[in-house]
């Protein structure tokens, strides 16, 4: 077999020999599907199928079901592989109504779902937890299920997790005002088992494959999203991919012993402040976006002490990134240059060229550095 074919963010991810799992979205989506299926046929499908962003098509089984004339409601037991995820086991459950014709997609917080109260997130204030692709997921399925079974695609769906209220409290929803219970995340469907010794390993045999390919451009990328940017940016194949995560630091230190001639750190926006800031883990349980920090860094590029303050006291990383977006500071690139200079220090002059590319949910570039050589 070819050094292609065993490189790349797929062998990478079965190299760590962990089984992977599926997103509170995901299970959401099933949930729905299986409701609204149920709605307008009066049978629930059990086990259900759905479509994954990526393409996979999973099968679900029904944990428990409810059907009566004005709602349908199905639940789905999380299976979170061999993820120590909080909410591996919890109970999703997706309520179905009927609503007015034209209404589309409505979404609800049921119990154990939160509710955004302050401004930073993707979702405005007031809105039920369910983050961006969960949404995008459940409407693309309310469509199919309405063409097969003769419906409008007209619903309400509210989300509910079983506890969610109690295990939201070892997240960082009470934090961020997510209030009420858990956020329905995801956005592949799927959820990346996390070890940080299997892991580890696995980012270095990448770098390992990628050499031996002859690739001499490789990027470290934080997840699914910011690999489609720079594969548009640089047309890198994916042998020349590391899906990075938080180990920023495992990717940086591999790379000194074992150089490449350029490498590209690509992530949200968030994550690669906490690498500005000289954090090389980037898990949110072991950094944190620091505030204080973009504060300082905004001042470099024009804000003044009443935007720092409100820098300073923001709810997320994005939160501040869009302050500073309004007055015409480049936060974004700001935080991109302090992230290269940051690696470019724990490369220790290993002859290596680096560029940061920072980005937002969606995939857009927020910020940028450019490519810098050791010692530069």
């Amino acid at each position: 077999m070819s050094s292609e074919a065993k490189g790349g963010r797929s062998a990478q991810l079965k190299h760590t020999g962990l089984r992977p799992g599926w997103t509170t979205g995901a299970c959401a989506t099933a949930a729905a599907t299986a409701a609204y299926t149920a709605l307008l046929t009066g049978d629930f499908p059990d086990p259900v199928t759905i479509t994954l962003p990526w393409g996979q098509a999973p099968s679900f089984a029904l944990a428990v079901e409810e059907l009566s004339a004005g709602h349908a409601m199905a639940g789905v037991v999380k299976d979170a592989g061999d993820d120590p995820d909080v909410t591996h086991g919890a109970l999703v459950r997706a309520t179905v109504r009927r609503s007015a014709p034209g209404s589309g997609v409505v979404f609800r917080a049921g119990p154990g779902v939160g509710t955004v109260t302050l401004p930073g997130l993707p979702l405005d204030v007031g809105e039920p937890a369910v983050n961006p692709v969960p949404r995008q997921m459940m409407r693309e399925h309310m469509v199919r299920v309405a063409a097969e079974h003769g419906g409008s695609g007209d619903v309400e769906i509210t989300v509910s997790v079983d506890n969610g209220e109690e295990i939201a409290r070892s997240t960082w929803n009470p934090r961020l005002g997510i209030l009420g219970g858990l956020s329905i995340l995801g956005t592949t469907g799927v959820v990346v088992p996390y070890s940080c010794s299997a892991w580890i390993d696995s980012i270095r045999r990448g770098v390992d494959v990628a050499r031996a390919a002859g690739h001499t451009h490789v990027a470290g990328c934080t997840g699914s999203t910011s690999e489609k940017t720079v594969v548009a940016e640089y047309g890198l194949p994916e042998i020349a991919l590391l899906d990075m995560g938080d180990f920023a630091g495992a990717v940086l230190k591999y790379v000194r012993r074992h150089p490449v001639d350029r490498l590209t750190v690509c992530g949200g926006f968030a994550k690669l402040s906490k690498l500005a800031a000289g954090h090389l883990d980037l898990h949110s349980a072991r950094s944190q976006v620091d505030k204080p920090f973009l504060a300082e860094l905004a001042r470099t590029g024009g804000a003044d002490d009443a935007l720092a303050a409100r820098i300073a006291s923001a709810n997320t990383g994005l939160a501040a990134l869009q302050l500073c977006a309004a007055a015409g500071v480049p936060l974004g690139d700001l935080v991109a240059v302090a992230a290269r200079d940051q690696a470019l220090s724990v490369l220790r002059g290993a002859p290596v060229v680096v560029d940061v590319i920072c980005i937002d949910r969606a995939g857009t570039v927020v910020g940028r550095s450019t490519p810098r050589p050791p010692g530069a």
